[in-house]
C-alpha cells in the first residue's frame, strides 16, 4: 500500500479561524428556484459569450486595462455581483502595489473592475476550471504557500512588475477570512514596495446584502469548494461589494511598518459611506 504524502507546513503559513460556521445564509436573501434557474441560465449564456474575449486580456495593447475593468464588472454582473465605490481618487498611477484584506475568490474580479492589474495569487489556482485559464491570461503571480524557499522569488517578481510600471495586487492577510473577522498583514510582499519606491493602495472591501447588512455569502473559507462557494452566490438575490479607496500609503524604508499602516488602513474600525442599492436594476457602478 502507498503511503499518502503529507505537506509539512510551515509555522508563518496564515490559518484563519473562520469556517463553515461563519457563513450565514438567511432564507430571506436566497432568490426562489423558478428566480434562480431563470438567472442561472441567462447568466451561463452571458458566460459562454464572454468567453471568445478572454485572448483579449492577454494582449499588450492600447486600452488593455480597460478591457480587463469591463470583463472583470461583466463577470460579476454574471454573478449577480453589484459595486459601489467611496473613498478617495483612483489615480492612475504606473507601477503601484495594491493590497487589501481577503474574503473570496470574488475578490479578485471586483479589484480587476476598479483597479486592474496582475494579482499575487495561490499557485493552485492555475489548475481551477475556467478561473485558472483566467489567471494565466492576467499573468497571475503564484506563490506556494507551503514553501518558504520560493517567497523571495515571488517578491522579486512583484518588484520586478512595478519597476516596469505594472499594477500588482496581494492579499497579505495569506488566507481568506469571512468578512468579519481579519488576519495580520505579512510583511513580506511590502518589501517589493520599499525596494523600488512604489507607492502603496490600500482597499477596504466589505460584501453586503442588498439592505445594507454585511453578507458572508460570497466568503471561501474552511473546507469549501468552488462549485458550493459559486451556487452560494449566484443563488443570493443581489451581492454588493463594497470598495473604499483609502489614502495612498508612502513606501518608507520598513516593511512592517509599511504593512502595519496598511493593515489599519484596511481593516479600519467604523461605519464607511455605502450608497444604498434598491432592486436590481438600481446598483450603480462607479469605478472610473
Amino acid at each position: 500500500m502507498t503511503t499518502p504524502v503529507t505537506v509539512q507546513e510551515h509555522p508563518w503559513l496564515p490559518k484563519a479561524s473562520c469556517d463553515a460556521s461563519c457563513i450565514r445564509v438567511d432564507a430571506a436573501q436566497i432568490s426562489r428556484p423558478v428566480v434562480v434557474a431563470l438567472r442561472t441560465t441567462v447568466r451561463l449564456i452571458m458566460t459562454v459569450l464572454l468567453l471568445p474575449t478572454l485572448p483579449l486580456l492577454a494582449v499588450p495593447m492600447p486600452g488593455r486595462s480597460r478591457i480587463q475593468r469591463a470583463y472583470c464588472r461583466l463577470v460579476l454582473r454574471c454573478l449577480g455581483v453589484r459595486i459601489t465605490v467611496s473613498g478617495g481618487p483612483i489615480r492612475n498611477l504606473s507601477g503601484v502595489l495594491v493590497v487589501a484584506g481577503h474574503v473570496s475568490w470574488v475578490d479578485i474580479f471586483a479589484i480587476g473592475a476598479v483597479m486592474p492589474g496582475s494579482f499575487v495569487a495561490r499557485a493552485d489556482l492555475i489548475e481551477w476550471p475556467a478561473l485558472g485559464a483566467l489567471a494565466r491570461l492576467l499573468k497571475v503571480i503564484p506563490i506556494d504557500r507551503h514553501s518558504l524557499r520560493r517567497l523571495p522569488d515571488v517578491v522579486r517578481t512583484v518588484a520586478d512588475r512595478l519597476t516596469a510600471g505594472q499594477t500588482v495586487v496581494a492579499f497579505p492577510e495569506g488566507t481568506t477570512w469571512c468578512g468579519l473577522g481579519h488576519g495580520t498583514f505579512a510583511p513580506a510582499m511590502f518589501q517589493a514596495a520599499v525596494d523600488t519606491g512604489r507607492p502603496v493602495q490600500p482597499l477596504q472591501l466589505t460584501y453586503r446584502h442588498r439592505d445594507g447588512a454585511q453578507s458572508t455569502i460570497p466568503a471561501f473559507i474552511g473546507d469549501d469548494s468552488l462549485l458550493t462557494s459559486i451556487k452560494r452566490v449566484i443563488t443570493a438575490r443581489l451581492t454588493v461589494c463594497h470598495i473604499h479607496v483609502q489614502s495612498l500609503q508612502l513606501p518608507g524604508t520598513d516593511r512592517r511598518d509599511l504593512a502595519a499602516r496598511c493593515q489599519a488602513a484596511v481593516h479600519q474600525v467604523g461605519p464607511l459611506p455605502v450608497p444604498a442599492v434598491h432592486g436590481h436594476a438600481k446598483a450603480v457602478w462607479q469605478a472610473a
